[in-house]
């Protein structure tokens, strides 16, 4: 059963996690709670699902305001399955950060953010909290027809450094200044990266080599000129970077004069287009790549050597009558200068699985809907909520593989079939398995399933 699974996962792989027996086995409650209830994912919604809404609820919430667990370790058995079922090649992780809304003001890490959703000449505010995240991008194509899921590894508090106000001191402005480059969004991406390198090497994958995959806004000098152990970036960059060739040897000049822009470089008649097969859209398509080596990036990555990577738009239709439209093009920049461009580009188009996370964080699990507003359990809430989708996908794929079973629901008439089960098909299963009391007695209340209907509103 799924449940089992999930509660094996759980007892032995976040055991090192917490200090203590009973907050370990509290912490699991909570995580298998999490999913399975209805509406909000607060607090007090899962006591009350785990049969405690008698009780007295400060233990709950202790859990996460008091006891010293490492967010971390949560996510180790992640880490151990992409070992053991991919030994070869490299490792990809994409980074994104995503924002989660608050309203209480209480909140000391809550603060106005852009609206990552607002139009782009209509700039929106939203209050909130910003969130560092990295995934796992488990190939599974390559052990059939199926498509490739992004499993959680990291998920830490990434604030924005608050500017100080109109009474600032100078010497207040200037601490701001000096925090702002310091605390930015890719100076926290690469401490979460060296991080990942690290948990790596200790759990047996010190000669495999990490390539993280990231969008735009980590494509900046931060990222291209720090120096990193056995560890790759690609991002997507601007159609309009000013690039060039290093310049010819015999001078004191770095930089060739003569510039170019990756918008120049798709619209080069001499420079073909190359084929390539990319794993997307629940199939293996065909796509076109240009390719440039040796490309120096001034503003960026300085006298540091690069790899252009542009990828043309993949035509697509509406409907089987309706006119060929096209998507944009995309362009990536990358310090690996050893790996086939054709390895590379099958990993951005795999990057949108991380946005496939945050969805599902978001809307299914209700990542960031508890109610909380002590320091500790501000960030921690949301990564234990994580780490608990972690460990249900990681489940849900050691019991029954990366496609689509009998095992799960069939789906409803209008809804097309899929290849591999969605997060919400692996929650309603493991909802089915609450019912049997003879399974879960050993780690759940007896009226578990009965309660998650009982106190549904909450």
């Amino acid at each position: 059963m799924l449940i089992q699974q999930f509660h094996s996962l759980l007892d032995q792989g976040w055991r090192r996690a917490f200090p203590q027996g009973r907050s370990h086995r509290r912490a699991i409650e909570h995580a298998i709670a999490m999913p399975c209830v209805f509406g909000r994912r607060t607090v007090s919604r899962t006591i009350c699902a785990l049969g405690r809404s008698q009780q007295d609820w400060s233990a709950d919430y202790k859990v996460f305001s008091r006891c010293r667990w490492e967010q971390d370790l949560l996510f180790e058995p992640v880490i151990d399955e992409y070992l053991a079922r991919y030994p070869k090649g490299l490792v990809v992780a994409a980074v994104d950060d995503t924002h989660l809304r608050k309203t209480g003001k209480k909140i000391k890490s809550a603060q106005w953010l852009r609206d990552p959703v607002s139009p782009p000449f209509h700039v929106n505010l939203m209050y909130g909290q910003r969130f560092l995240q990295m995934s796992m991008l488990f190939p599974h194509y390559r052990e059939g027809d199926h498509a490739p899921r992004g499993i959680p590894v990291r998920f830490r508090e990434a604030p924005p450094v608050k500017k100080p106000g109109r009474r600032a001191s100078p010497e207040e402005i200037q601490e701001y200044k000096k925090l702002k480059k310091e605390k930015n969004l890719p100076s926290q991406a690469l401490e979460m990266i060296r991080q990942l390198r690290s948990s790596f090497d200790k759990r047996g994958g010190a000669e495999r080599v990490l390539l993280s995959v990231m969008d735009g806004s980590f494509c900046d000098k931060t990222m291209f000129r720090a120096e990193l152990d056995r560890t790759c970036l690609i991002a997507r960059c601007r159609k309009d970077a000013r690039l060039c060739f290093p310049a010819a040897p015999g001078g004191r000049r770095k930089y060739d004069p003569q510039r170019f822009t990756p918008e120049d470089v798709r619209k080069q008649q001499e420079l073909p287009w190359k084929g390539l097969r990319v794993y997307v859209g629940g199939k293996w398509r065909r796509a076109r790549y240009k390719e440039v080596k040796g490309v120096l990036w001034k503003r960026g990555g300085g006298t540091r050597e690069l790899r252009l990577i542009v990828i043309a738009p993949v035509p697509y239709k509406l409907s089987k009558n309706s006119r060929l439209n096209y998507r944009q093009p995309a362009y990536f920049l990358t310090t690996d200068l050893v790996t086939p461009a054709k390895r590379l580009s099958q990993a951005c188009f795999d990057r949108w699985q991380i946005e496939i996370n945050h969805r599902d964080e978001k809307d299914i699990l209700g990542v960031g809907q508890a109610q909380v507003t002590s320091e500790l359990s501000v960030p921690r809430h949301p990564a234990l909520a994580v780490a608990s989708y972690s460990m249900l996908l990681l489940a849900a794929l050691r019991e029954f593989g990366p496609g689509r079973t009998h095992d799960y629901t069939v789906l409803p008439k209008w809804r097309k079939y899929s290849k591999r089960p969605s997060f919400l098909d692996i929650v309603t299963l493991l909802r089915s398995d609450t019912s049997n009391e003879a399974s879960v007695s050993s780690f759940l209340n007896h009226n578990f399933y009965q309660n998650l209907a009982r106190f549904a509103d909450t």
